[in-house]
């Protein structure tokens, strides 16, 4: 009789609460990343300052470090879809008053990091709920192929979001009518998860209970940090991919690459953004047909040394093709990564401690290109002109990745020995999910 192939990814849409959840987030995701472009060309219009580019990072990264720990404990504790709709609906609130000032000509750079901060604060909280709660709305064949569909669906929207987003600012010159039209749209978007939500079969958010709900929040923290940090492959990867996207975290730079070093504007800019995207998608949909070998590991170092390579030709390219194929590039490399680290990690950690892993990856995985951002414009800050700024700081945040993965392969026996159908097979409860 013939072995019987991996599930295919499409599967997992089977189920309809992950399918709602997923289309939902595809239009959320989609006004997210419109939102993130306005704020950085906001930004750069009344500063024009790598500086403060960099410090849009760190506005969103402290609210994650300072609350994720906690938002971990609320997902494992609560309903993740209750706690979810909460966060979404704040969200919006943010999206609305972003659009009020700016519609106004209120807005001042204080208030957008404050607004941006904010929104943070409330993505802090609701990621830990949205990674925990798939799992339990497939069950546990289905969950790769849920996890590479959601990772798709995220590069779709990060195509679709950025490029929307400079075509509304180069339609309107990059006023503020512009800019307001697209925090409105993100509003309106977050709308979207919220019915999803509200739709989705009761019970489905609840975390299966191991005790923790009557553990003190210190120990149940505590808890958690445990079980990351004496988990050898949760460790490596989530320490790779911190430094990586520390090290080559430059996004917020995209605006001078636009203006000063290649002179395409705002709509050049939001197909600069897209690109990283553009790749990604076709990583994952590459992946939906041709699955990963089952020894993963070296795949994953890699996958990020080729991030960093990517990264280079990114920041040394002075012509528009070869910059949008190298953050291209860089998109292809990161999801390849990604969808084995997340694979690893979700089938690693028992659906209680689900939350509380989450947010540790969280300060880690948003932690890093967020600092990463602010390391960038620091760097590039120290130079006259900014065109040359950007290109060291970006160049030697590329060749800091290389020698990083190199270091980490040459340390950690077991990442480059990860095997995928080891860690399936091996006991861990997952929680499941039907219909």
């Amino acid at each position: 009789m013939a072995k019987a192939g991996p599930p295919r990814p499409y599967r997992a849409l089977r189920h309809k609460d992950f399918a709602r959840l997923l289309v939902s987030q595809v239009l959320s995701v989609t006004g997210s990343q419109m939102q993130v472009v306005a704020i950085n060309w906001q930004v750069y219009r009344l500063t024009h300052s790598p500086l403060a580019l960099g410090f849009v990072g760190l506005t969103r990264v402290v609210p994650i470090i300072v609350f994720s720990l906690w938002a971990g404990l609320v997902a494992d504790r609560h309903d993740r879809r209750k706690v979810m709709i909460v966060t979404q609906l704040l969200m919006t609130v943010a999206a609305l008053a972003l659009a009020a000032v700016t519609y106004t000509d209120r807005v001042t750079l204080w208030l957008i990091y404050g607004l941006n901060a904010f929104s943070a604060a409330a993505g802090a909280f609701d990621g830990p709920s949205r990674q925990s709660l798939i799992p339990r709305l497939v069950p546990a064949e289905d969950l790769p192929g849920a996890l590479s569909l959601n990772f798709s669906a995220y590069q779709v929207s990060s195509i679709a979001g950025p490029a929307l987003a400079g075509a509304v600012l180069a339609a309107a010159g990059g006023d503020r009518h512009g800019l307001a039209l697209i925090y409105l749209v993100n509003a309106l978007s977050f709308l979207c998860v919220v019915a999803a939500l509200a739709l989705m079969r009761e019970g489905r958010g609840v975390p299966v209970s191991d005790g923790a709900a009557a553990t003190h929040p210190i120990a149940a923290l505590r808890e958690g940090l445990h079980f990351v940090f004496t988990t050898p492959l949760i460790v490596w990867t989530m320490s790779l991919d911190f430094l990586a996207t520390f090290f080559s975290g430059s996004m917020s730079l995209l605006p001078i690459f636009a203006d000063q070093v290649l002179h395409v504007g705002a709509g050049g800019y939001g197909l600069l953004a897209s690109a990283p995207a553009v790749g990604a998608l076709v990583g994952s949909l590459y992946l939906s047909i041709v699955p990963l070998p089952e020894k993963q590991g070296r795949v994953f170092l890699w996958a990020v040394g080729a991030y960093g390579a990517a990264t280079v030709v990114f920041g040394l390219s002075r012509v528009f093709w070869l910059t949008l194929l190298g953050l291209a590039a860089t998109g292809l490399a990161d999801a390849i990564s990604t969808v084995i680290r997340q694979t690893l990690r979700q089938l690693a950690t028992p659906d209680a401690l689900r939350g509380r892993m989450t947010s540790v990856n969280m300060i880690f995985f948003m932690g890093g290109p967020q600092l990463g951002e602010l390391e960038a414009g620091f760097v590039a800050s120290l130079f006259a002109s900014a065109a040359i700024g950007v290109t060291v700081s970006v160049v030697s945040g590329g060749l800091a990745t290389i020698l990083v993965a190199a270091f980490v392969a040459r340390r950690a026996a077991v990442l480059r020995a990860y095997d995928f159908r080891q860690q399936a097979s091996s006991p861990s409860p997952t929680g499941r999910g039907t219909g």
